[in-house]
Parts: structure tokens; sequence; C-alpha cells
């Protein structure tokens, strides 16, 4: 049986008592609907999980008991940094949640010319929130022991001109292709647009940063298609999908 994961803010030790906050404690009692003496796993983003065990579930309060430190190694060889030019409402939250499924390191919401989101004030602050809380349910609910970075909304001039690595910009028109590339070093930055696509200045700013157009077969993409597609094929090429079988 399948025991459910937990992501806990506080650096966790063999042995410890902890009481879990308020919004774990809510998924614990009444999602979850677990009781006492069941197993838990918790995990602190350092890479390894602890198998706990409940010591009490009331309305009050929910106690763990952390019994066994176990490593995990899940992470991909490949260090990706993902600029996710901002989308509306469900598409960016299926993104980043889905990015974080498919192994990348950080990202970072890019505000361009042609985005139709504009955060402003509190918005702005609810919105990174959210976000946050998406990294940390795809990484509970795909067994990653390590948390991608959620960097703060970033405009694209800045952002392009402080990445490192295969840098990369997705565009259909791209005479480029992933597979005429090759990373140096392990590490790739890729740069997705958003629903309206770069403005020309945009991509121009990007290319004197030292980012290749590269394109993904003739179609062009939904901006949420693109990034996740871009993930997997980088994850293929060059990270842990190269070991995956083919199976028949």
């Amino acid at each position: 049986m399948r025991i459910s994961r937990l992501y806990v803010s506080e650096p966790l030790n063999c042995g410890q008592h902890i009481e879990l906050d308020d919004d774990s404690a809510h998924y614990v009692r009444t999602v979850l609907r677990l009781a006492k003496d069941d197993k838990i796993v918790l995990f602190d983003g350092s890479g390894a999980d602890f198998l706990s065990v409940l010591l009490e579930v009331s309305r009050n309060r929910v106690a763990v008991a952390l019994e066994q430190r176990q490593p995990r190694d899940v992470e991909s060889p490949l260090t990706i940094c993902l600029g996710l030019g901002m989308a509306r409402g469900d598409r960016m939250d299926l993104s980043v949640q889905k990015a974080v499924e498919l192994g990348v390191n950080q990202i970072t919401p890019i505000e361009t010319e042609r985005c139709l989101v504009q955060l402003k004030g509190d918005k702005r602050i609810q919105r990174f929130t959210h976000w946050q809380r998406i990294i940390q349910h795809a990484a509970e609910q795909s067994g990653r022991s390590v948390l991608p970075e959620l960097s703060p909304i970033t405009r694209l001039h800045q952002w392009v001109g402080e990445q490192q690595g295969l840098k990369l910009f997705l565009d259909p028109y791209a005479e480029v292709t992933l597979a005429d590339l090759q990373p140096e070093n392990m590490e790739v930055t890729l740069l997705t647009g958003p629903e309206g696509g770069f403005a020309d200045h945009e991509r121009e700013a990007a290319k004197a940063a030292g980012f290749i157009p590269v394109r993904l077969g003739g179609r062009i993409l939904r901006t949420e298609t693109a990034s996740l597609a871009a993930l997997s094929a980088v994850q293929m090429l060059w990270g842990d999908f190269r070991g995956v079988s083919k199976g028949c």
C-alpha cells in the first residue's frame, strides 16, 4: 500500500517528534483520513524521506514521530532552469505542476510584452504563494525529495542576462532542433513564451544574451504544451529519460 508523503519546511532528524502546521494537519485529518499509528512519509527538501508514524490525530493537533531516514535519489543528472512566460490561470498552474514532475530544478515566472496576465501588488504575492504550493504538492505526489526553487517574477530582459549553461528559447520558426545541440556541463536553461508569443525585440534580447532559438517539430504548440514537450525532450536526450526502456 502506498504511503502518503508530506513536505515539512523545518529540518528533520530521526527520533524527532514534530507537530504539523495547520494546512498539513487538515490534509492528514480531512483528506487522507489517517489515524493514530498510521504511517506517513515526511521530507524537508534535503534529499531524503523520513518514514514516520502518527502519534496523535485530533482536532487540535497532529503529532508525528520520525523513525527512519531513507536517502532518496530520484533527481536527474541534468540541471534545468525554466523561464516560464506567464499564462492565465490553469494554464500556468499546469505548466508549473508538470515541470516539477518532469524534474526541473528552478522555475522563474517571466513577464513579457505580450503576457495576458498583469500581476500587481497583493495579487503578485498571492500568485507567487499559490505557485509555491503547487510545487510542494507536485513534489509530494511525484516522489521528489528536493523542492525546485521558485524565483521571483522577473522581466524577460533582466532574466536572460543572468542565465548560464546551454541556453535555449522555443521558437516555432527556428531552424535548429534540440538534436543538433549538446550541453557541455549538464546545465540547460529553457525559455518559453506566453500565450501571445515573444515580441521581436524580446527574441533579439534573448539571442544577444546567448540563447539559441530551437523548434519542436513543425507544429505550433500552445504555451503549456511547449514547456512540457521541451522538458520531456531534454530529459530524453541528456537527462534521466535516457535509461527508460523502449518496451515493445
